[in-house]
């Protein structure tokens, strides 16, 4: 076998990705062991996690603030924009260090970069899966304990491709980020407390129903919120839903995903001499 280098500074390199497509399946099950080993609640954390946040942003934002749910139940309101945005944060947190967690394994063998990325992707919906039984269960029981849920069952459809878009804006972001802190360090400070931020301005605390036009029309533009939104809306018939500003957030995605897919395959050539 004759390994050579890649001229094309646009390659994707993906025939590479279906090649190690084993090391993929490899990747995922060291993640999902590493993270609970040596905890002693394990997975168990899947489930405390979304629902101690829920409880804490029922009482903070619903009790204490009074800021408003859409007439939504609270806890089920909060917990519908947790259960996507955690697989949001969490595919950009662990994606956007990928060059300077891995440097001394990718410094002494070869294998598709773009691999271990792919591989929190995958982790992470394990982890998304889990979350989602939860909350389900909630939505179950108000919906048959409570007259203020809709479901649009006509829609349950697109939710696999809200999911596929929110993947693709963790994974395209966070490898842009990863990229650039080869080089620019200070990106890492930002990433903590700027991912915090982006969650206020994502609709998970305060519906954008609650906002003037021309602040709907701003918050609009993070392709983040049609997504949350048309989840609450699918499932609760409250928020809001268009095909326009979803097929906005699928474009954004698509074209973040290409431009940082190349900037990953290009730095990942040098990154060794900055690392």
């Amino acid at each position: 076998m004759v390994i050579s280098g890649n001229a094309k500074g646009y390659a994707l390199g993906l025939s590479d990705l279906w090649r190690y497509r084993d090391l993929l399946v490899l990747l995922v099950q060291r993640d999902f062991k590493a993270i609970y080993k040596q905890t002693i609640l394990g997975p168990l954390w899947l489930f405390i996690q979304p629902v101690l946040t829920s409880l804490i942003f029922t009482f903070i934002f619903g009790e204490v603030a009074k800021i408003g749910t859409d007439g939504m139940p609270r806890m089920l309101f909060y917990l519908a924009g947790i259960t996507l945005w955690t697989y949001f944060a969490d595919c950009f947190n662990k994606t956007s260090n990928t060059f300077t967690a891995n440097a001394a394994i990718f410094g002494k063998v070869y294998f598709p970069r773009l691999i271990i990325p792919l591989s929190v992707l995958v982790s992470n919906l394990i982890k998304l899966g889990i979350q989602m039984t939860i909350f389900l269960g909630v939505w179950i029981y108000f919906l048959y304990s409570s007259d203020v849920i809709y479901p649009a069952w006509d829609l349950m459809w697109i939710l696999p491709v809200l999911i596929i878009i929110m993947a693709g804006l963790g994974l395209g972001g966070g490898i842009l980020i990863s990229s650039l802190t080869t080089k620019y360090r200070d990106l890492i400070f930002l990433i903590g407390f700027g991912v915090q931020l982006l969650m206020y301005a994502s609709s998970v605390v305060l519906p954008i129903s609650s906002m003037s036009e021309k602040t709907q029309g701003l918050m609009l533009l993070n392709p983040i919120v049609s997504i949350i939104e048309s989840f609450k809306f699918i499932f609760m018939g409250s928020g809001f839903f268009s095909w326009k500003w979803l097929g906005y957030s699928t474009a954004f995605m698509l074209l973040l995903l290409l431009f940082s897919t190349i900037i990953f395959n290009r730095t990942e050539k040098s990154f060794m001499d900055t690392v």
